[in-house]
């Protein structure tokens, strides 16, 4: 089992000014901590579940380049990114040119977007739930095409593209992998199922359920369960007293249901002290489940 980084709060103590030094010092300490992944939230406004939405926000491609300049070893990616805030050209150019800078540690994390507040604060695209997840499966299929070096052209029901030409292609091969948010029975599960690397749950009661759900999409596609990752988004801070034993059971209690990587944003992060605890008492421990 690994962990990652997820930093969705940019609203630091020294406020925008510090904002790049305090991004830097965070990612260098959860890589020396050895966290497996690092990655930011694709909105642009704050959510309700972090803060207020006039709360700093940084656009979501532009920073993990600016976090690839920074680290050598974490993968980095959008935990997810909108299917409708850019087009699935431009979006699998944006993914194979993080991969290329970052010498081959991109990740393609990608949904179906919810966030219609944003959406239309700021004239972004956002039609009804049901065309986006057609968008969806048209832009992991269009992904995939410019992946494999295929310049015949795309046309589906939303995206139509006359050549799709990817060059540089990206470093990781066979492609960037692909990670789809949700875990939504009927649709998202089973575009993890036909398209994806890996899943990605929220860590509740319910995980061992969509696993399974999960798998019987797998069985009705002929694709192997155990190729695909499992992950869920779960809190991860110590408690106040620097203690992780609680944290270890419930970690252990993910890896006993196959889940194989834990991504958590963490409280007052930028003091660097949580992430310095859970490199020292925590990825030891969980290398080897």
């Amino acid at each position: 089992m690994r962990i990652g980084l997820h930093l969705p709060n940019f609203s630091y103590p020294g406020g925008p000014p510090a904002l790049a030094a305090d991004l830097t010092r965070i990612a260098a300490a959860a890589e020396d901590a050895g966290f497996a992944r690092l990655s930011v939230m694709d909105h642009v406004f704050q959510i309700q579940t972090v803060g207020n939405p006039e709360m700093d926000m940084l656009e979501a491609y532009t920073t993990l380049g600016f976090l690839a300049a920074r680290t050598s070893r974490v993968d980095l990616l959008a935990w997810v990114t909108a299917v409708t805030y850019r087009d699935p050209g431009l979006l699998a150019k944006a993914v194979t040119t993080l991969d290329v800078l970052s010498e081959g540690r991109a990740m393609l994390g990608i949904g179906a977007a919810w966030n219609e507040e944003e959406s239309r604060g700021l004239g972004l695209f956002f039609p009804p739930t049901a065309e986006r997840f057609e968008r969806l499966e048209e832009t992991l299929q269009i992904c995939l095409q410019m992946w494999r070096g295929d310049e015949s052209g795309y046309r589906g029901k939303h995206y139509t593209l006359e050549r799709t030409l990817n060059s540089p292609q990206a470093l990781r091969r066979p492609h960037p992998p692909i990670l789809i948010g949700g875990g939504g029975e009927k649709k998202t599960l089973r575009l993890v199922a036909q398209y994806a690397q890996a899943c990605n749950l929220f860590g509740g009661p319910d995980v061992a359920h969509k696993l399974d759900v999960l798998r019987a999409h797998c069985d009705d596609l002929g694709r192997d369960y155990d190729e695909i990752e499992k992950t869920v988004m779960m809190p991860l801070d110590p408690a106040p007293d620097g203690s992780v034993d609680a944290l270890l059971q419930r970690l252990r209690a993910m890896a006993d249901l196959g889940v194989q990587h834990v991504q958590s944003r963490l409280q007052d992060v930028y003091t660097l002290r949580p992430i310095e605890i859970l490199g020292e008492k925590v990825v030891p421990e969980i290398a080897d489940w």
